[in-house]
């Protein structure tokens, strides 16, 4: 985690607890920092899973930051306020914002600036920040990926810093999916405890973890790995874009992840989501009779 962030944070190996991926990382921090009644405010476009992740077994809510593809989706003050507003209005109790840096499914990163400011606006109304950074090591078009524990660093609010929790795997930056290897850094000593309590019912096996050291530890097969990484998913990016915009089709401008957000509202009946779905549906089956 640090040589993805250029060395510019300092973790602490006993603010980390290893979870089962980051599916388990995320419920586990809504079971710390949630109960029914409550919410948590994420920006849109957003990872369809959180639906099932965050809010099956839990009882948090999910209220979206609705923000525009006018200002290429970057969140705003305003956009947050809505959405914490939107929240008292449905009777929620908002316990904090969840942001994915870089954004699945958009594929840009946050600026310093952007998490400043819900930096700002979390400590403002207190509430916690969940920064979901597991596509961290896949920036393949931008000088340097902006964590939110870097950004954190440099504020002169040291309060905040328990309100701000980490979600971190090797799913997406390693292709270890399968493996299941996650974790959540905090800060917090009362979120750890109770974190490390509740990832006994998910633990990464001995093995998993005496091969997944192994691979960390090759310094040099890392920094070769890292590097490559990012080369061959420039290099793929831009072959997906430049075709699709020779059909025609554009994408929204991104510098990481492992997707493309791309624009196909003139290929819209009506700019309905039934249009939406029928258009999903000449795109996916020959067949619509088997759709």
């Amino acid at each position: 985690m640090e040589e993805v962030r250029g060395r510019r944070v300092r973790l602490d190996p006993n603010k980390i607890v290893l979870t089962a991926g980051s599916t388990s990382a995320n419920e586990i921090l809504m079971f710390c920092l949630g109960e029914t009644g409550d919410a948590f405010l994420i920006p849109t476009p957003y990872y369809p899973g959180y639906d099932r992740d965050l809010k099956w077994r839990t009882g948090v809510e999910i209220v979206p930051i609705h923000c525009s593809s006018s200002n290429h989706f970057r969140v705003t003050k305003v956009a947050l306020t809505k959405a914490y507003t939107q929240a008292h209005t449905l009777n929620l109790n908002v316990k904090g914002v969840l942001i994915t840096n870089p954004s699945n499914p958009l594929g840009t990163t946050m600026t310093k600036e952007d998490l400043d400011m819900i930096i700002n606006f979390c400590m403002e109304k207190q509430i916690h920040i969940v920064s979901d950074e597991i596509f961290s090591a896949t920036v393949f078009d931008s000088s340097n990926f902006i964590s939110i524990l870097e950004s954190l660093q440099q504020t002169k609010f040291k309060s905040v810093k328990n309100l701000v929790h980490v979600v971190y795997s090797l799913s997406k930056d390693l292709g270890l999916s399968g493996f299941r290897v996650g974790i959540i850094y905090s800060n917090n000593e009362r979120v750890l405890s109770a974190a490390t309590k509740m990832s006994s019912f998910g633990l990464i096996s001995s093995q998993t973890q005496h091969l997944v050291s192994n691979i960390l530890g090759d310094k040099k097969f890392m920094k070769y790995y890292i590097k490559e990484n990012t080369r061959r998913l420039k290099k793929r990016h831009e072959m997906l874009v430049s075709n699709l915009k020779r059909i025609g089709i554009h994408c929204l401008t991104s510098n990481a992840g492992l997707f493309c957000w791309v624009d196909m509202r003139h290929l819209l009946s009506s700019n309905t989501f039934e249009a939406e779905f029928e258009l999903w549906k000449r795109i996916l089956c020959d067949d619509e009779s088997v759709c």
